[in-house]
Formats: C-alpha cells, sequence, structure tokens
C-alpha cells in the first residue's frame, strides 16, 4: 500500500473501548466516512465475529480478517474501526504500519462496567472478568505496537476522547 492511501485514522482496541462511537465522531469532524470492521466482517459472511471464531476457529477467522483487511483498507479513505482482535491477526501490524492508527485504552473495571459488553460478546462467558483480564493482557502489547497513539478512554467523556484521538493525528 502506497502511504496516503487508506483510512485516514484506524482505531483499536478491546470490545468496548469505544471505537465505534469514538470513530463516528471522529469521522463527522473531519468530514469522512465511517467504517466499522466487524460489520464488514459480517456483510462478507453472513454472521457476526463472535458466531464467525466458533465456526471457524480463531486462526481461520484471524485469515478471514486479514484477507478482508487487504481488499477494505485501499477502498476506505475515513475512518475505520477494527475489531478488538484484528490487529492480533497475522500480517495485520504489517498492513497498519504506513497508516495513524489510534489505541483506545480501558482497563479491565470500566471494561466490566460497559452496558451490554457480555451479551454482545457470548465468549466472555462464564467468567467474563476472567476472559477479559487474559485478553487485555495478551493484547495490550499489541495495541501498543501498531498503534502511532494511545489514548485513554477510563470514565472519559465521549467528546473528551475524541479531542485527543484528533490532537495524536498527523497534520494534514
Amino acid at each position: 500500500m502506497v502511504s496516503g492511501d487508506g483510512p485516514v485514522l484506524v482505531l483499536v482496541g478491546p470490545p468496548g473501548s469505544g471505537k465505534s462511537t469514538i470513530g463516528k465522531l471522529a469521522a463527522e469532524r473531519l468530514g469522512v466516512g465511517f467504517r466499522d470492521f466487524d460489520d464488514d466482517m459480517e456483510a462478507e459472511h453472513g454472521k457476526e465475529a463472535g458466531d464467525l471464531v466458533v465456526d471457524f476457529g480463531r486462526e481461520r477467522f484471524q485469515e478471514l480478517e486479514h484477507e478482508l483487511l487487504v481488499r477494505v483498507l485501499p477502498q476506505h479513505d475515513g475512518v475505520l474501526a477494527l475489531g478488538g482482535g484484528t490487529p492480533t491477526a497475522p500480517g495485520v501490524p504489517e498492513l497498519l504500519a504506513p497508516l495513524h492508527v489510534v489505541f483506545l485504552d480501558v482497563d479491565l473495571d470500566h471494561l466490566l462496567k460497559r452496558e451490554g459488553l457480555v451479551a454482545l460478546h457470548p465468549w466472555l462467558m462464564p467468567n467474563p472478568r476472567a476472559h477479559l483480564r487474559q485478553m487485555l493482557t495478551e493484547r495490550r502489547p499489541i495495541y501498543t505496537r501498531v498503534a502511532d497513539a494511545t489514548v485513554e478512554t477510563n470514565g472519559r467523556d465521549p467528546q473528551d476522547i475524541l479531542e485527543d484521538v484528533l490532537a495524536a493525528m498527523p497534520v494534514r
């Protein structure tokens, strides 16, 4: 991918970190389109991402994510919110390297307070705290590595988070 092609901003972070909420606000402020990669996966495969992981297994699911991301990145020049696990898929960090990526960081206690998170992600059952703790431990180093900036979201108003995300963007 040639530098300058693809999304103007890519948001990464765990489920419930606010990628879709902040992504829509950022797209509106920047006057560009917004795309949620989980929606792209569902449109492509006819099922929600969590169901696809169960159906195909993690390894095949990540291959499908990579294949779709290769097609989506050059087509979209707005804001892209990736699925929580997408940056962990083999080859994805390299795809993200030329793009501006912001990691929306959130701690375990704040994640557990997010309404509807467990219902949206049934794989968190029967012990959401243990699953989320493990997920954050495994993924945080990857999110940090692929991101140009990290924005803390714990207990913050979306507009305040948006300001920090926009302030972290390179001058265009």
